[in-house]
């Protein structure tokens, strides 16, 4: 138990308070992102841009620059995404929870291959020196872009792609030695598989009522 707290925490230990606090700050924030997405809250979206915002200055100074470029991503898909929310038709929400068309899944699977080849060529552009987890990175870039936009458009698949890369992500960020992000993305995976199944009984209701 010892080993594992100064593996996840020990980092923390000659990091400024400056880094400390914003690293919990982005914690805070992002956790609540995760839960009114849960709730198909638009409130998703400001607390949502606080957290990436937090998180682009972090992966900076530690030049994760795949990560920090996808966090940039998230805070310009979460302008989209607030107004794809916020659209109202008397009273409701213009914009309903509905599943992926063929169509969709297709243009996913675009953006999954645009960004890690993206990914690659910025790693390529800084001169950074590649590791196995540059590799990981690049494939959960594709996956977390790939879920933005479906959970801008309120697609169910978006929790489904949280969840994946969530997984990756949780021992990925504990190796890096952010042991709070870590922590994080692990209660991010808890809220992913809650979302999946609040919005699928979503659904399940509004085919009902449709029927």
């Amino acid at each position: 138990m010892e080993s594992l707290f100064d593996f996840l925490w020990g980092p923390y230990l000659e990091a400024s308070g400056l880094q400390i606090g914003i690293e919990g700050a982005a914690f805070i924030f992002g956790i609540l992102s995760v839960w009114y997405a849960k709730k198909e809250h638009v409130l998703v979206y400001p607390t949502g841009l606080l957290g990436t915002a937090l998180t682009v200055y972090l992966l900076y100074q530690a030049q994760y620059l795949g990560d920090m470029m996808m966090n940039v991503y998230y805070s310009l898909m979460s302008l989209y995404g607030w107004y794809q929310w916020s659209r109202m038709d008397q009273g409701k929400p213009r914009l309903p929870i509905s599943r992926t068309r063929v169509s969709e899944r297709w243009i996913g699977m675009g953006f999954f291959v645009l960004t890690t080849v993206v990914t690659y060529g910025v790693y390529q552009a800084f001169d950074y020196d590649m590791q196995w987890y540059s590799y990981v990175d690049m494939m959960t870039s594709g996956l977390f872009f790939t879920a933005m936009w479906y959970m801008a458009n309120k697609k169910i698949e978006h929790w489904i792609l949280w969840i994946v890369a969530d997984v990756i992500t949780v021992p990925l960020y504990a190796y890096r030695g952010l042991g709070m992000l870590s922590l994080q993305y692990l209660i991010f995976t808890v809220l992913a598989i809650q979302g999946l199944t609040a919005w699928r009984k979503a659904i399940t209701k509004s085919d009902e009522l449709k029927s």
